[in-house]
């Protein structure tokens, strides 16, 4: 009774050592992968960079990671002079593998994201005064304010869509223009100028593909997919 004692005794201690090495490994390779990511991404910080699974050695030791959790911002995209910020950007990897030296990420099978955009940056990206408000639903569908900055218009106030284009570009379109407007010569091309842009998310991490944008009265919630997909770092 007392070696068996002894023997549990043991088996807790070297587990414990286990786990404790096992957590300390894991926070060195994310610490370790968000520097790579943000060097690669040229963001301004680090991401918070989050290895899912238990435990993390036998993972490696197998070169396959169950989940790795990436926590992303200040991505910016730009088309015309004007950047267009991304508040939050999430992505998740499953079925990460190493490379053969067991020192980088290489690919994942397949991956998740979720980017979120404020009416503030979308107003700041479209530049030149104008401005950019979550519009209500018709019909079932979500739609934007745009209010173009034009002498004598100031009062025009537009609605438009959210699209995404390619899987790479958000794309913002006024439906249609009043009447007032397309009765005056060259006014809707002056409108278009300043309601019409494209903005190309080529920023994203393991190359991930737009899928849909939701409107929402907050801002937009963009997803993002893909597989196959290459990571950096």
């Amino acid at each position: 009774m007392r070696a068996l004692k002894v023997l549990l005794v043991l088996v807790v201690i070297f587990g414990g050592l286990f786990v404790a090495a096992d957590r300390v490994a894991v926070n060195l390779v994310e610490d370790k992968a968000a520097e790579k990511i943000r060097s690669s991404q040229g963001l301004d910080k680090n991401p918070e960079v989050t290895i899912k699974g238990f435990p993390f050695l036998t993972q490696v030791a197998g070169r396959d990671l169950q989940e790795v959790d990436a926590e992303l911002g200040g991505i910016e995209a730009r088309a015309g002079g004007h950047a267009l910020r991304i508040d939050k950007l999430s992505a998740q990897f499953h079925d990460v593998a190493l490379t053969s030296d067991y020192m980088s990420i290489e690919s994942a099978a397949t991956a998740t994201g979720n980017a979120r955009i404020s009416y503030a940056d979308l107003t700041k990206a479209a530049g030149g005064g104008v401005k950019i408000t979550y519009g209500g639903q018709k019909n079932g569908r979500s739609q934007v304010k745009i209010s173009p900055n034009l002498p004598l218009l100031s009062s025009l106030d537009v609605t438009g869509s959210i699209s995404i284009v390619h899987g790479t570009t958000v794309r913002l379109r006024a439906d249609g223009l009043p009447a007032m407007c397309r009765a005056l010569p060259g006014c809707e091309s002056k409108v278009r100028a300043q309601t019409d842009h494209d903005w190309k998310l080529d920023q994203l991490p393991g190359n991930l593909k737009l899928d849909k944008v939701a409107t929402l009265a907050d801002g937009l919630s963009i997803s993002a997919s893909g597989t196959d997909v290459k990571l950096p770092g």
